[in-house]
């Protein structure tokens, strides 16, 4: 099953793979500002950041000499869903960094799905944390933002100090795993995940327009007011600008190499790594284990079962989360 994801998003990573090292120069959308004017509970100052040709915005609150926490979200949201932990972590004295994702949010959208890959993400945001120069990181990612921030961190390992999960995977064939008990475990782990992700990534495919506000009040046990929703689709004025929504259910697997060598890192990481995923996310409730029994920095740590919440646990649970978080930090 994971070959046969990879097979899907191949063509993507091929053609970012012939002009890796260029900048961008291919036709940019960007969402205009006022669709984020008024927003409901979120009064960030935008800052942007130009990475390889292309326009990162971020959201950076607290001590700039402080430690520094890296949110990463997922798809199809944007740093508006850390908008319950932001303030709570730099209240406690870190440096919160919260950008959106190439595609997302305010960042620069492109208009061709083929221009997407997983790469292009990974790439993005190495280059990001480069340029911004962060060390000493604490990383919480969910979603894709796992995906992305996992293989960022096993690439750069000096740069992180620790590391909490909720809610995400890293997709690698079974076979990739060395120890027999781990193979075992991610086959189990995979065979239980795959019909409700293959449920995704048909209707992700199917839907006449990309409703970014309805796939994440799917995706919450909290009935969400029409402000929210509306603020999830704000990044995405009409279909020209959803190429990255569409495109990143079928690109899941499409690196499977790439992530079974982020595995062998995280196969000996020592440093602390906390797992907090919910009890109602119908997808990935399962990968927790995995983590849990195959890194070495899960050992010993407080790891927790987010009650009452779904998918996408910030938005039902961020302000419990943001708590654990200091707490586990300090």
């Amino acid at each position: 099953m994971v070959r046969s994801l990879a097979r899907m998003g191949a063509r993507n990573e091929d053609h970012y793979a012939r002009t890796k090292g260029q900048p961008y120069g291919g036709a940019v959308l960007r969402t205009p500002d006022e669709r984020f004017q008024n927003l409901l509970g979120w009064d960030f100052p935008p800052r942007y950041l130009t990475v390889n040709g292309l326009r990162v915005h971020y959201v950076d609150e607290g001590p700039s000499a402080a430690a520094p926490i890296l949110l990463l979200h997922g798809e199809p949201s944007w740093s508006y869903l850390y908008r319950n932990m932001i303030s709570p972590l730099a209240r406690a004295g870190y440096r919160v960094i919260a950008p959106d994702l190439i595609g997302f949010g305010r960042s620069d959208k492109l208009p061709n799905r083929i221009d997407y890959s997983y790469q292009l993400q990974v790439d993005t945001i190495t280059a990001f944390i480069q340029a911004l120069g962060l060390a000493g990181l604490t990383l919480f990612c969910q979603d894709w933002g796992g995906l992305i921030g996992l293989r960022v961190a096993a690439e750069n390992e000096d740069r992180f100090a620790r590391i909490m999960i909720a809610n995400t995977a890293l997709v690698a064939p079974p076979d990739s795993f060395e120890a027999a008990p781990a193979r075992a475990l991610a086959a189990r782990t995979l065979v239980r995940t795959m019909p409700g992700f293959l449920a995704w990534l048909a209707a992700s495919q199917a839907m006449p327009r990309f409703d970014a506000g309805r796939v994440v009040q799917f995706g919450t046990v909290t009935r969400l007011d029409a402000a929210t929703v509306a603020a999830y689709n704000a990044p995405f004025p009409d279909r020209s600008f959803t190429a990255g929504p569409r495109a990143y259910p079928t690109l899941v697997g499409s690196q499977p190499a790439e992530n079974a060598a982020a595995w062998r890192v995280l196969a000996r990481w020592q440093k602390p790594f906390l797992t907090a995923f919910s009890d109602q996310d119908p997808i990935l409730k399962h990968f927790g284990q995995i983590f849990q029994e195959l890194i070495p920095g899960a050992a010993g740590q407080p790891h927790v079962t987010i009650r009452g919440g779904g998918h996408f646990l910030q938005e039902d649970r961020g302000e419990e989360l943001a708590r654990l978080m200091v707490e586990w930090m300090k």
